[in-house]
C-alpha cells in the first residue's frame, strides 16, 4: 500500500510539473522557460542585481542592490509544488531575463502568493503576461484555487497587465501604497 501511495504522489508530480519551453517574441527575442534549480544561483544573482533600482523597487518594495544569501538561496532551492519558480533564459546570451513563481500560503495552503520580475530591456514583449499565464496554469492543476500578489500603487504597468489578465484589485491593509491583485483559478 505504502508503495502505491508513493507511486500516486510522483505521478501527481509529474502532472504537474513544468516542462520548458522555447519562447518567441516580438523582435527575434526568444527565452527559454524553465524551472529554476540550485545551480542557477550565480544567474539569478545576476539578475536582480541587474535590475534598475526602480525595478528592484517595483519587485521587492525595497530597494536591494542584491539578494541575500539566505533569500538566494529560497529562491534557487525550491520544491516546484509549494515554491513553485518558472525562470526565463535569453536563448541568445544565456542570462535570465525573468523569474515568476508562487509561493503557498500557510494560512490558506490553496492559495498563493506570486511574483514576476522582468528585465527593464525585456519589458513590454509580452514576457509578464506569458509567466502570469503560465503561473496560472499551473497553480490550478496543482488544485490552489487563487493566486495573489502585492503590488506598489506606483507600479502602473504591473496594475494594467494585471487586470487585463482578469485580476481583482482591492486596497492592502498596510495602506494606500500598496494594492492586493487576486486570480481565482476556479478551483
Amino acid at each position: 500500500m505504502e508503495a502505491a501511495s508513493l507511486l500516486l504522489v510522483q505521478l501527481k508530480q509529474l502532472k504537474q510539473a513544468i516542462e520548458p519551453e522555447r519562447l518567441a517574441l516580438p523582435g527575434g527575442r526568444a527565452v527559454l522557460l524553465r524551472p529554476i534549480t540550485p545551480l542557477d544561483a550565480e544567474a539569478e544573482q545576476a539578475f536582480v542585481s541587474g535590475l534598475s533600482l526602480d525595478s528592484r523597487h517595483k519587485r521587492f518594495h525595497v530597494g536591494l542592490r542584491q539578494l541575500p544569501p539566505d533569500l538566494l538561496r529560497r529562491f534557487i532551492d525550491v520544491d516546484q509544488h509549494d515554491h513553485v519558480a518558472l525562470i526565463a533564459e535569453d536563448t541568445g546570451a544565456a542570462r535570465l531575463v525573468a523569474d515568476a513563481r508562487y509561493v503557498r500560503s500557510d494560512d490558506r495552503p490553496e492559495e498563493a502568493e506570486f511574483a514576476i520580475a522582468v528585465a527593464d530591456d525585456w519589458q513590454s514583449l509580452g514576457l509578464g503576461r506569458s509567466l502570469m499565464a503560465r503561473l496560472s496554469s499551473h497553480a490550478r492543476r496543482a488544485g490552489l484555487s487563487a493566486l495573489y500578489g502585492d503590488v506598489l500603487t506606483e507600479n502602473r504597468r504591473m496594475l494594467v497587465l494585471m487586470r487585463g489578465l482578469g485580476a481583482r484589485t482591492r486596497p492592502h491593509a498596510l495602506g494606500p501604497q500598496i494594492v492586493r491583485v487576486t486570480f481565482d483559478l476556479g478551483n
